[in-house]
């Protein structure tokens, strides 16, 4: 970087704190602005803000790695978490869910459903906790990524250049609160904007990708050579032959089937952290569906940029070298075809996709810890201030601890399969059941996460390094937390009372959703059981609808980026046709809801 580039970096950074000191007042007049912008932020904002979120540092380098080395197979893989497919569900049915709710975190929504007794009063500290250690985690995962891919730029070591980040970010979100993290997000959001159409334009018009290339596998010294039609095949195959640490994903179909299952589970379970933050924040049903409408358009611009990254460090392997470390082909390709000055811009735009996930985890893990723990049980008594001060903290020690365990992380893929697989399997299993079953109670809900807490935890820390096949690795990360989560939910219902049947008579009518509720909805009026199960059988089919119709515009920019024309044909049709179907079963209703 030159004495330009780094002037536009400090100017960025100069904005974005001056943004939070601003913001302040706005933010400190209680918990419910602090948090949530007192629930009165247009849908656009919160879809624009998901989308920056979503668009992290540490998964854009991922995702341009597995691009890189495997093509559109790395799409596929990044069904696991990086499609982000869960989003469908969101915006079809389990969105308004939420919002329905009027709670401020996932965890005070235990009370809701399981009662303000020592049922509910379990569930709520038990998720609450959950909700810390994962957010420390992705803390982790992200410092790791973020100081990987800026102390090239800066000279610096990674660790410090981690550190930097996630210090800024703290700053300002520990100062301006959801209205902070919002509005800082729409702006950074612009500047994500602006490096996928310049990074895209300039792919599109150097590379033109020969029949066949050379790419690098981390682990091995060996180099994959692949045809181009294999490399953009919209067909996953089951199985590949890969060498190094992609050796895992060799028994392909598995992986997929595993995969699919894992974001099965996630839609149906709702979501938490910033993502249920957004929804809880949502004005109405209305506002919900199209924040998540919103959201999906913009992420789908993440997969022509990573696209673009990945053939212009194919494109840079033909003319130098291959590059040894798939991790390394985005700043690479930034520190090689970006000239002085728009350099700067670039790395300003993706230190503001880092901030925007560093703000989203801190400001939406601050929330377990003072509404569902100070507030709820240690000062009930609090005032407005104290409850914001609480929040301030909240976030220091948060961040203070994601930082302390980012310094036994090196691979920060290996890492992010343990946040999607292990450690989110076990944790979404007890928050699917929540939704769907009657008979679930709050016992269950807190062995069931506590168990697959531990296994996750367990399953990482000793099963996974005397795991002697490592193909075998991804199916034990993903089966050991949910079997035990899923066993602890069960035996924990079964062996304590049932819920209070006013509370889960008053939870469905508040929410509304469908599965195993016969015990509640009989007791209803039969034209308001007909109108819920209407709304209901038009929210699965067009979930069925959505989550193609997803999948297919995100793999619409990535053949945009390869050129493979036919293929992109294909699936502009699919799209379309998609989309009218998403039309008549979704849309079209939104206004009636």
């Amino acid at each position: 970087m030159e004495i330009i580039d780094y002037t536009v970096v400090i100017i960025y950074l100069v904005f974005i704190m001056g943004f939070g000191v601003f913001l302040q007042k706005k933010a400190s007049t209680g918990i419910e602005s602090y948090f949530l912008g007192n629930r009165n932020l247009p849908w656009w904002v919160l879809g624009a803000s998901g989308m920056a979120s979503n668009t992290d540092l540490a998964g854009t380098m991922i995702l341009t790695a597995l691009v890189y080395a495997l093509g559109t197979k790395g799409f596929f893989i990044e069904i696991r978490g990086g499609i982000v497919l869960y989003l469908a569900c969101l915006m079809t049915f389990i969105g308004k869910w939420n919002r329905r709710a009027q709670v401020m975190t996932v965890a005070e929504w235990m009370q809701l459903r399981f009662g303000m007794g020592r049922e509910g009063n379990i569930a709520r500290i038990i998720s609450a906790v959950a909700n810390i250690i994962f957010a420390i985690a992705s803390i982790s995962y992200f410092a790791v990524g973020g100081g990987k891919f800026l102390g090239i730029f800066l000279e610096i070591d990674d660790r410090v250049a981690g550190v930097l980040l996630i210090l800024l970010a703290l700053i300002y979100t520990a100062i301006s609160g959801f209205y902070g993290v919002v509005l800082t997000d729409v702006f950074q959001g612009i500047l994500i904007f602006v490096a996928v159409l310049y990074i895209c334009f300039m792919a599109f018009k150097t590379v033109n990708l020969p029949e066949t290339f050379s790419i690098s596998i981390p682990g091995t010294e060996q180099l994959k050579t692949w045809n181009l039609a294999e490399w953009s095949s919209l067909t996953p195959p089951i199985t590949i032959d890969l060498p190094g640490d992609y050796s895992i994903f060799n028994l392909f179909g598995g992986v997929m089937l595993f995969y699919t299952f894992k974001v099965f589970l996630e839609g149906a379970a709702g979501g938490g952290g910033y993502v249920a933050q957004r929804y809880f924040a949502a004005k109405s049903d209305r506002e919900a569906g199209l924040l998540s409408l919103f959201w999906i358009f913009l992420l789908s611009f993440r997969w022509p940029l990573v696209t673009a990254f990945a053939v212009l460090g194919i494109d840079y392997g033909l003319k130098n070298q291959v590059i040894s470390d798939p991790e390394l082909v985005l700043p690479t390709v930034i520190a090689e075809y970006i000239p002085v000055g728009i350099k700067g811009l670039l790395i300003a735009c993706f230190i503001a996709a880092a901030m925007s996930t560093f703000d989203s985890i801190i400001n939406s893990s601050a929330a377990y810890w003072v509404k569902d723990i100070y507030q709820a049980y240690l000062k009930p008594e609090a005032s407005n201030q104290q409850l914001v001060n609480q929040g301030r903290l909240a976030s220091i020690v948060i961040v203070g601890l994601g930082l302390m365990f980012s310094f036994n992380i090196t691979n920060i893929n290996d890492i992010w399969g343990w946040l999607t697989l292990g450690l989110g399997t076990g944790l979404f299993i007890p928050l699917v059941l929540r939704w769907y079953w009657w008979r679930f109670n709050g016992y269950g809900f807190a062995i069931g996460t506590g168990a697959g807490l531990v296994a996750a935890i367990l399953t990482k820390a000793v099963i996974l390094p005397v795991a002697n096949n490592s193909q075998a690795q991804e199916y034990i990360l993903f089966l050991v937390p949910s079997i035990c989560s899923f066993l602890g939910c069960i035996l924990g219902t079964f062996f304590t009372p049932a819920t209070n049947l006013e509370t889960i008579d008053n939870f469905y009518r508040v929410t509304r959703p469908f599965g195993f509720w016969e015990v509640v909805r009989k007791k209803l009026p039969t034209n308001i059981q007909a109108k819920i199960q209407a709304e209901n059988k038009r929210d699965i089919m067009a979930t069925f609808i959505a989550i193609p119709w997803q999948l297919v515009l995100f793999l619409m920019g990535m053949m945009l980026m390869m050129k493979q024309w036919d293929n992109f044909g294909i699936l502009l049709l699919i799209f379309i046709l998609l989309s009218i179907g998403l039309y008549f079963t979704w849309f079209k209703y939104l206004e009636k809801i």
